[in-house]
């Protein structure tokens, strides 16, 4: 309802992982070098992990937008799934027509779609998003996944994105040969000051701000102070800044509006 009063095009601070607004941090930029690395160089599995809202699940579709044209890729979403139907939605993903309802069935078909693409130059990678929740039967299962492999290369590459209590999963006595599998690990942090400022720039620019609207350095401030430089809730508390500024019919965002924005979305009783 503020973007014709606040000359935008579209809401800047939404939460869906819209790519197209996605502000490459420094650790972003290291996430996804390695996300990639890892892929290019086929070393089998790769371990992202960042704190809730660092902008993992945007992460993952950029990731999809930077692969070469020789590597196919599965991005599975539902963590939730048992270890058959992790299978089906891997073999759907790279378009396959599952001819079996049984493991052992899907393994074979896969093993056989991993060895045609690697005749014709393809790599294969599978993305999972929100990976801490997965199941240790789950986990196990991906690792016999990886096991498809020729005397030479890895036929999959399996990426597994999810907050650091995943770290802690992979440690598990039962989880012993998947960790010693990963060939590549980062974790992402949030942002610092300075990236928050960016951050909001960016975000604006991108929403197609037309340069009336005012955001102080005291706000930014504010904005880093009660976020933690955690994007999703950067959005939240930028986005409520700018409800605030319509509802008070001004174009300039300050640490007061910030700071009252915050106890706002934290729940907090405002005394006028």
């Amino acid at each position: 309802m503020y973007l014709d009063f606040l000359g935008l095009r579209e809401n800047p601070f939404s939460n869906t992982a819209d790519p197209s607004f996605l502000y490459l941090s420094k650790k972003h930029r290291e996430a996804l070098s390695h996300m990639l690395y890892g892929i290019r160089e086929r070393k089998g599995f790769v371990e992202i992990t960042g704190e809730i809202g660092t902008g993992k699940t945007t992460l993952c579709k950029v990731l999809l937008r930077h692969l070469d044209p020789s590597t196919k890729s599965a991005l599975i979403l539902q963590p939730g799934l048992s270890e058959l139907q992790l299978l089906q939605a891997v073999a759907q993903d790279f378009g396959l027509n599952p001819l079996s309802s049984n493991r052992l069935g899907l393994f074979t078909q896969l093993n056989q779609f991993l060895l045609d693409q690697a005749q014709r130059g393809q790599n294969i990678v599978v993305v999972i998003d929100e990976a801490q929740n997965l199941s240790l039967r789950v986990l196990e299962q991906i690792r016999m996944l990886s096991n498809l492999e020729t005397d030479k290369e890895k036929l999959i590459q399996i990426v597994l994105v999810g907050q650091p209590q995943l770290r802690d999963k992979l440690r598990l006595p039962q989880l012993e040969q998947l960790c010693q599998r990963i060939g590549v690990r980062f974790h992402m942090t949030p942002l610092d000051i300075d990236e928050v400022r960016t951050y909001i720039d960016h975000r604006l620019r991108v929403a197609g701000a037309d340069g009336s609207l005012e955001w102080t350095p005291e706000a930014v401030t504010e904005v880093f102070q009660c976020s933690r430089g955690v994007p999703r809730l950067i959005n939240l508390i930028c986005d409520r800044s700018l409800l605030a500024c319509y509802v008070y019919q001004i174009k300039r965002v300050d640490a007061e509006i910030v700071r009252h924005s915050f106890q706002e979305l934290s729940g907090q009783v405002l005394v006028a």
